[in-house]
């Protein structure tokens, strides 16, 4: 027993229970409806009631199929769903396999179906396999998606004209002539209409647009269709909604074995997979909102499947569609502020209300007001931003076979076809090795791309034979992964050289990274002895992500480890870092002391160590950021010379420039060479402060010829006319415009600033300085903020922290101001060839806000990090 633990005979003083004896335990309460997840569940029911209708229409079922799967997918997986939530239902995704079911084996049947299928989700759960569904290549999963789109589309558009749609993409792709020839005017003009207000909807501008966009769009648009038919009079196709008594329940399978078991896996795949990834999704959008990821865990993916196979026996049962979770309903849950599952529940509830109550209301809605709602989403389900993500990544061909597999031969076929032209890319990727060799001031320098497999080392073995004995040679190793059998080939040729007197150096794809004395793999001479990787070099990667991307100088009794990102966190030696009052000044060298010119202090000048404040916390308020911090030293000088011998920056900015050519050049020197070819192009204006934490390119995800920026401190525009004795702004402006033909222009401030810090503690009695005479332009924004007429600028969601970040929100929004006073900026604006965009970067929660559309409000809404598509 522990001697922490007391036994009975220890307490002297037993204490009198304060409950009865036999009282049975208090039990803990669930979550209390809030009016959070009242009001969200609303918006999401709105939603989900005109779409559970259109995807029953688009899949050929029952219409009330599709209010039963929106009612159980919300009650059931609300309740015993591991993502709280995520929002299940009948999917778009699921239109075509269901479709296709249904015209194969009758409803019946395909309910039986969706029972089996629910049954083997029910059975994986409890396998605790549902990671395994995240192995799928996302360019698989987007291609399905975009095939079924397609399909939707394809379809749904004959409804549109008038007509009935096939089973087959390519059979209602050949009769689409014809009925474009026979097309029914009332139907195309109330899908039409209803198109209209789906995509008009959540663009309304203003504050009342604002208030407006609280309706969800779906249900604006059938709604507006419904009353413009019935006033006009149209006779069109309507819901039709029989009496429950009559719903069809589900029966006993009937077909081949063979048939049928093909239809259960393909329904538990599309099932599975989708939620899954939507569950991954939701937890996405959830950690990008901190005050509700304190409150909602990050999903259980076993538990999730476990909830939607119960959903789907439960479905196919009451004679539902297939369930599984849905991104736009989701979206919507989180984006209205939900904060628990009974929300997802709620919004169950009210389908079921709604299904009892309002079957008049409902079958009031034009069929092509429906069908046009499925085509829309089914045209979202073919992203450009899925598109674009699996071509930066060369799985375009992997989505391209699956979109086109899934559209022409079928989801599971498509899908088959995906993975195995997934499984072949990788392994041609696996056996593509580039194996290349020069010689460079007698230096024989070997560069491998890629994997070093057995299949590579015929290859490496000729080129390694090229490196005369005895000579020194460099092997650069520009991979991830080894095999025995290349080590071998590459250490017996390394021993064989070392006998000879030549030297052999080793370089991992790192720059500057040395394998040992030469090490292999993992840090290991090649002879197998553990090694110390040589650290004399700067172990910065550039354009990766870092923390703080600097390196510290080595020097005798001190490590030169500076928390590189190799390193990983946690890692950075103390020792390299010096109290804050005696650190070297970036721009001298010398040793820095606080200043008190123009209420600016110095900037910090090495990166915060682990357990340091954040730059804008309130342990470190007050620093100027326009200055770029430097590794420090024990000695706390520089050589300041660019000669890059010796310590300090030249030899730093001569490793950066030495890294640059090496890693990053090659891949950018194609781009580069076509950009001094054809000129900059830039498409946007990017004027922001000189501060150093400000990264354009890595905010904004850009690259060489994406921006033309303009840095100044404070991010100030001088209104034109002012003299100021400095034009570069104005002309900057003048040259992005009428020269480069910009389509936009963003103001960006940030958290922070010191030029806003200096403004509010600006001094008149201050000796006149350059910085004082341009801080002047900023005398606008302290006037705007003071003036309590005006509406105060704020973050969505809450008020600024202090009367800096308020000052920096406010200074945004009145240097656009100061923008379309300039003439070149106001021709282009009334011409409406030119956006203007005000955005907040707050540092230390690497966090962007936009300002809203009109900026009538003056609130800067936040930037999800996840784009869930239908």
């Amino acid at each position: 027993m522990s001697a922490c633990t007391p036994t009975r005979h220890d307490d002297a003083n037993p204490k009198e229970h304060s409950h009865e004896p036999h009282s049975p335990p208090a039990r803990p309460r669930g979550p209390r409806l809030t009016g959070a997840d009242a009001s969200a569940s609303i918006a999401v029911f709105l939603i989900a009631l005109p779409l559970s209708l259109g995807i029953a229409l688009a899949t050929g079922a029952p219409l009330q199929a599709g209010l039963v799967a929106a009612a159980v997918g919300g009650v059931v997986v609300g309740r015993l769903g591991g993502a709280p939530l995520q929002v299940s239902g009948p999917a778009a995704g699921l239109t075509v396999v269901t479709a296709e079911l249904i015209q194969r084996y009758g409803w019946r049947t395909t309910c039986a179906i969706t029972v089996l299928a629910g049954l083997a989700q029910l059975g994986l759960g409890l396998l605790r396999v549902a990671r395994t569904a995240l192995a799928v290549s996302p360019a698989i999963v987007h291609g399905m998606l975009a095939g079924i789109g397609v399909t939707i589309a394809v379809a749904q558009l004959h409804i549109v004209l008038g007509g009935t749609p096939h089973s087959s993409v390519l059979l209602n792709l050949r009769d689409l002539p014809a009925q474009l020839a026979q097309v029914q005017t009332a139907s195309l003009a109330v899908s039409a209409l209803t198109l209209a207000l789906l995509l008009a909807w959540p663009r309304l501008p203003g504050r009342g647009g604002r208030l407006l966009r609280a309706m969800p769009a779906p249900l604006v648009a059938v709604t507006g269709a419904t009353a413009c038919a019935a006033l006009l009079g149209f006779s069109l196709p309507k819901v039709d909604l029989p009496s429950w008594s009559s719903h069809a329940l589900a029966g006993l399978p009937e077909g081949p074995v063979l048939g049928l078991i093909a239809a259960v896996l393909t329904i538990t795949l599309v099932c599975s997979v989708q939620s899954l990834l939507g569950a991954v999704a939701v937890d996405k959008l959830i950690a990008a909102r901190p005050e509700l990821s304190a409150r909602v865990g990050r999903a259980d993916l076993d538990r999730e499947l476990l909830g939607q196979g119960a959903a789907n026996v439960v479905s196919g049962a009451l004679g539902g569609l297939p369930v599984a979770g849905v991104a736009v309903r989701s979206t919507a849950n989180v984006n209205a502020g939900a904060v628990s599952r009974n929300s997802t529940m709620l919004h169950g509830v009210l389908v079921v209300i709604a299904a009892l109550l309002m079957v008049p209301v409902l079958e009031l809605i034009p069929l092509a007001s429906l069908a046009a709602l499925v085509m829309a989403v089914g045209i979202q389900m073919v992203s450009l931003h899925h598109i674009r993500t699996v071509t930066r990544h060369r799985e375009v061909l992997v989505y391209a076979v699956t979109t086109l597999g899934v559209v022409f031969l079928g989801v599971l076929e498509g899908v088959t076809l995906g993975i195995g032209m997934a499984v072949g890319v990788a392994l041609h990727r696996l056996t593509r090795t580039r194996i290349t060799h020069h010689e460079e001031e007698g230096v024989h320098h070997v560069r491998v791309r890629g994997q070093l497999t057995f299949l590579a080392v015929p290859r490496l073995s000729r080129t390694l034979h090229l490196v005369p004995q005895g000579a020194r040679a460099v092997v650069e190793l520009d991979g991830s992964f080894m095999d025995h059998a290349a080590y071998e080939a590459l250490q017996d040729w390394q021993n064989t050289q070392a006998a000879h007197g030549g030297t052999v150096e080793l370089v991992g794809r790192r720059t500057g990274v040395r394998i040992g004395e030469p090490t292999g793999p993992a840090g290991f001479h090649l002879d197998g002895r553990p090694g110390t990787p040589d650290t004399s070099g700067c172990r910065c990667h550039p354009w990766t992500p870092w923390r703080n991307h600097q390196c510290a100088i080595p020097e005798t009794g001190t490590s030169d480890r500076a928390g590189s990102p190799a390193d990983g966190p946690g890692t950075t030696d103390e020792a390299t870092h010096t109290p804050e009052d005696t650190r070297p000044s970036a721009l001298t060298g010398r040793l820095a002391t606080p200043s008190a010119s123009v209420g600016m202090p110095t900037a910090p000048t090495t990166a915060l160590a682990p357990g340091d404040p954040p730059a804008d916390s309130p342990e470190t308020t007050g620093t100027a950021s326009t200055t770029a911090p430097t590794p420090t030293t024990a000695t706390g000088t520089g050589s300041g010379t660019g000669t890059g011998t010796g310590t300090g920056t030249g030899l730093q900015l001569a490793r950066g420039i030495s890294a640059f050519q090496r890693n990053t050049a090659p891949l950018v020197r194609g781009e580069l060479a076509r950009l001094a070819r054809e000129g900059q192009q830039p498409s946007q204006l990017f004027l922001t402060c000189a501060d150093s934490r400000l990264v354009t390119s890595m905010i904004t995800s850009s690259g060489p010829g994406d921006l033309f920026v303009v840095r100044n401190v404070g991010n100030l525009v001088p209104p034109p006319g002012e003299e100021s004795g400095d034009d570069s702004v104005a002309a900057a402006i003048e040259y992005g415009v009428d020269v480069l033909r910009v389509r936009s222009i963003t103001v960006c401030g940030h958290s922070g600033c010191g030029a806003m810090q200096a403004l509010l503690a600006s001094d008149q009695d201050t000796v006149e300085t350059p910085l004082r005479r341009w801080l002047r332009h900023g005398g606008p924004s302290v006037a705007r903020m003071a003036d309590g007429s005006r509406p105060t600028a704020r973050l969505a969601g809450r008020a600024a922290a202090d009367a800096v970040e308020q000052l920096c929100l406010t200074n945004v929004i009145q240097q656009l101001e100061h923008l379309r006073a300039h003439d070149s900026v106001s021709r282009a604006l009334r011409a409406g060839e030119l956006e203007l965009h005000g955005m907040y970067f707050h540092v230390g929660e690497a966090q962007a806000y936009l300002l809203a559309d009109g900026g009538e409000d003056e609130v800067f809404d936040h930037v999800g990090v996840a784009d869930l598509s239908a």
